[in-house]
């Protein structure tokens, strides 16, 4: 072993040790020896150290796994008893709404439109007459239903003369004529039911009544006709009133032959309670 002249070290001279070396020249060996042992020693030291740090890393992971673990089960337990618990509320709220159910939409209508048929209606008996058969018949109506009476009157007066009246009345029809009216009722939108009275004049309503229910709007209103005739009947003037009148309601209606006002009183009652307006 040899040992550069530009070396030093503190204390010793470099001659002492190379005298030294060769005196004793086993302490090269021994030297070597203990640089092995020593790094031996060091080696073992880092494989331990690093046994140590590997168990520690080890002990830490398991700690903030156990961590994170007991975090996500706490949570899932939440959401879980949440889930549970707006389950239960929701099963309880649904059993107490079998038990006690409030009114449905239908009850309530039903029972809006119980408490409307049952409150008093206001009642009109319109009519247009001639000879007067109809406004016997009129009268009548009115005396069982109550309500107001109005009488239907033209401006310019029809003819007493019959066959004068059959031929306006053919000519008014045809040409669609409305004649003009001279009486007015006032705050029509007061009535829920307005009886309608006249006499079948070729086959259907003399064209004042026409007038009158142009007049005026009846929508959601219910018209009852009633006429008076020689063997015709109501002809199509339900047809016609129902043309005019859309949005009303329009009840059957009474025909009573001219001959035989003055006895109607059985046939109009029976007639009223057929349509719930007697009992």
């Amino acid at each position: 072993m040899s040992l550069s002249q530009n070396s030093k070290l503190p204390f010793v001279e470099i001659e002492e040790i190379e005298s030294l070396l060769r005196k004793y020249p086993n302490i090269c060996s021994t030297i070597a020896n203990m640089r092995i042992n020593l790094w031996m020693k060091i080696k073992e030291e880092i494989h331990t150290m690093k046994k140590i740090s590997a168990l520690a890393l080890v002990i830490m992971m398991g700690i903030l796994l156990s961590v994170c673990g007991c975090t996500d089960s706490d949570t899932t337990n939440v959401d879980v008893n949440s889930t549970q618990a707006e389950t239960e509320d929701n099963s309880a709220n649904a059993a107490a709404s079998e038990e006690n159910p409030g009114p449905s939409d239908t009850e309530t209508e039903s029972e809006d439109q119980t408490q409307m048929d049952s409150a008093p209606k206001k009642i009109l008996v319109a009519y247009f007459s001639h000879s007067g058969n109809t406004r016997e018949i009129a009268n009548q109506i009115h005396e069982k239903v109550g309500g107001d009476i109005f009488e239907i009157v033209t401006v310019n007066p029809y003819p007493a003369d019959y066959d004068s009246v059959v031929d306006q009345a053919k000519q008014e029809q045809e040409d669609n004529y409305r004649p003009e009216l001279a009486t007015e009722v006032e705050n029509m939108d007061s009535y829920d039911v307005v009886f309608v009275g006249y006499p079948n004049w070729w086959g259907t309503m003399p064209m004042p009544v026409f007038t009158f229910l142009e007049e005026y709007d009846f929508s959601g209103k219910t018209i009852i006709p009633f006429c008076t005739h020689e063997g015709s009947g109501l002809g199509r003037s339900v047809e016609d009133i129902t043309d005019l009148c859309p949005q009303s309601t329009i009840l059957d209606g009474l025909a009573i032959r001219g001959s035989s006002v003055e006895t109607a009183q059985g046939d109009v009652s029976e007639w009223l309670r057929e349509i719930g307006m007697e009992e």
